[in-house]
């Protein structure tokens, strides 16, 4: 049951919009003025036409959105900002706004977009004082806090572990106690510390075979469980993402001995959205997999290559664009002889122990943007209870 202390106004009452003003590119001049779009803050110029704080939604193009905007500010003629917030909290009223379906009142007039006047009907309800929207506000906007610095703490971490992998799977930089001098040569995959390799990746192969041609398997071999088929998603990155959609019966994966990869094996995408590889770890959900037509598989002599480092070797800048040598330019995207084009390729090789202690740091960087992640997943879900219940007075602060 709602709560008795509300009250139930329409729109127009609560907060009456305006169309935005005309400013076309050429009148604009340099400034620290927003100027707003139906997408946000879009360039910046030195008028204002509106005292801030203030709320702006679109008329055209991108509708549904809400802006809340503390400076005084420049709403462009696609949108509708607040002309007058009749004496209520901006801030709640750029939260009670999105609990709107603009959608639904777009071209209700009979003309694209969103008409102020259709908006100005609604019935809403809010807080009968001032003092309880603001808490409401405050409220959201600590949680809106929460999430933004979640969401640059995951930018960031995603930026060290970049530069990470640039640095440390070239050798420009190194790991606690293992560079054996500070000397570097020039090699075929470019400079790398003197005590590094760079074999051909033929010499490290114990196997290689391409998936099964399209006569091989058909969608009518797919069953509900057993062997999963790879797809290109499976291997977008370093680590094999057990996710699968297509599985085939034991038996049939035994006559396809060739294309079926098993933990430790690498896969690489050859046609189609080519380029892509991963390494199946040990703690994968299963113990085999069957590669598919696009995509072969590589098994390598045991110590002497970690798989995770090949995989992410050519996740890397440089190692990236070798895995594209071959690389067709006409029809479907692909590798020619894919097979011999990757033994030919040479790759940077250290120690096996700097090989694993690389691996280990870049991974545990993985898993702590992961659970960055879910942090920043579960911090909008709370949030979004949170508007349901405190804008719906379920929940009251005052």
């Amino acid at each position: 049951m709602l709560n008795s202390s509300w009250k139930s106004e329409p729109l127009g009452r609560v907060a009456t919009l305006q169309r935005g003003f005309d400013l076309p590119h050429r009148q604009r001049k340099h400034g620290t003025v927003p100027v707003v779009t139906s997408s946000g803050l879009g360039d910046t110029h030195s008028e204002s036409r509106v005292a801030g704080p203030g709320v702006v939604t679109g008329r055209y193009g991108t509708i549904g959105q809400v802006f809340f905007i503390r400076p005084d500010f420049w709403p462009l003629n696609t949108t509708l900002y607040v002309r007058d917030f009749h004496d209520n909290d901006p801030l709640f009223v750029s939260y009670l706004l999105r609990t709107i379906d603009f959608h639904t009142h777009s071209g209700k007039s009979g003309v694209p977009g969103v008409n102020r006047n259709d908006l100005h009907e609604i019935v809403v309800r809010l807080p009968s004082t001032k003092a309880e929207q603001e808490a409401i506000a405050q409220a959201l906007s600590d949680a809106d806090a929460l999430i933004e610095s979640l969401g640059q703490l995951i930018s960031k971490q995603h930026q060290i572990r970049h530069g990470a992998m640039q640095e440390l799977l070239t050798g420009k930089n190194r790991l606690p106690g293992f560079a054996k001098s500070d000397r570097y040569k020039q090699t075929e995959v470019g400079v790398i510390p003197e005590d590094w390799e760079s074999p051909v990746i033929d010499t490290l192969i114990d196997e290689i075979s391409m998936g099964p041609f399209g006569s091989d398997i058909k969608t009518s071999n797919f069953v509900s469980a057993g062997v999963p088929v790879l797809n290109g998603a499976n291997v977008a990155a370093e680590r094999l993402r057990d996710s699968f959609e297509h599985f085939v019966s034991f038996a049939k994966a035994r006559s396809l001995k060739k294309a079926v990869a098993r933990r430790g094996d690498v896969v690489v995408t050859h046609r189609g959205t080519i380029g892509q590889i991963s390494y199946i770890p040990e703690d994968s959900l299963f113990d085999s997999y069957v590669v598919s037509q696009s995509q072969f598989r590589v098994r390598f002599r045991s110590g002497f290559v970690l798989p995770a480092w090949v995989a992410l070797y050519f996740h890397s800048e440089s190692g990236a664009k070798r895995l594209l040598e071959g690389k067709g330019h006409t029809g479907v995207p692909a590798i020619a002889a894919p097979t011999k084009t990757f033994r030919k390729l040479n790759v940077p090789l250290p120690s096996f122990p700097e090989q694993q202690a690389i691996a280990d740091l870049l991974f545990s960087l993985d898993a702590l943007i992961s659970s960055l992640e879910k942090r920043l997943t579960k911090a909008r879900q709370i949030k979004q209870g949170m508007m349901q219940n405190l804008l719906a007075g379920r929940i009251r602060l005052v």
